[in-house]
């Protein structure tokens, strides 16, 4: 895997339900590269603190190699590198194959695997339409938040480094589908429970499903 582009976003302002509000999903190539630390991307934009940035959530990673796919269903939008609001777009990165809990170094950062991407309505005034929220469900390649272990400056070019891989099997995929699946796969569950980096509020609220 290798860092095709880093992206950051300025503050965007749209109208939603009759009210104006800001997003930082508006993301383009940045040449002089990005410093990951602790809680988001140094000089990029998160207007929602509650469901961006963080510990948790601190830089988002979606795969180049889903682009064409994307182009495909969408081609007359003006195409760049952070359509999709990551921060590092990678090539060779497949969400079937990795797991959750996973450590890796990319430039001068260390970090970790923690959960899927999960789509809001902000995608969808990125591509101007909301269709396409159940299209990126459906379509099951969300891309993936790291924890930041060791903060560090990424560019373009750099290889994504696997330093320790995770014993649970649970992957970034298996993790997006348990989100959206009605009945839980007993097995797949259990990973997700037993995985030391799935978030606790997300395992709190899948307790329900073990009884």
């Amino acid at each position: 895997m290798k860092v095709i582009a880093t992206n950051i976003g300025t503050p965007t302002t749209f109208t939603w339900n009759g009210a104006e509000e800001q997003t930082g999903i508006f993301k383009y190539p940045l040449k002089e590269g990005l410093f990951l630390s602790k809680n988001d991307v140094k000089g990029d934009t998160v207007i929602d603190r509650v469901h961006h940035g963080g510990s948790n959530k601190a830089c988002y990673l979606f795969s180049a190699d889903y682009y064409p796919y994307w182009k495909e269903r969408y081609p007359n939008h003006d195409w760049d590198w952070g359509m999709f609001g990551e921060n590092l777009t990678i090539s060779g990165m497949d969400d079937a194959q990795i797991r959750v809990g996973t450590i890796y170094k990319i430039g001068g950062a260390t970090v970790q695997v923690s959960q899927p991407r999960e789509p809001c309505y902000k995608l969808g005034v990125r591509f101007g339409t909301q269709a396409i929220l159940k299209e990126f469900i459906q379509h099951n390649h969300p891309g993936t938040y790291v924890k930041v272990l060791e903060e560090g400056k990424v560019v373009s070019g750099n290889v994504v480094e696997l330093l320790k891989e995770s014993t649970n099997s649970l992957t970034v995929q298996q993790f997006y589908e348990l989100m959206f699946q009605k009945e839980k796969p007993r097995e797949i569950l259990e990973s997700f429970m037993t995985n030391e980096s799935v978030p606790q509020y997300k395992k709190d609220r899948f307790q329900k499903y073990l009884k």
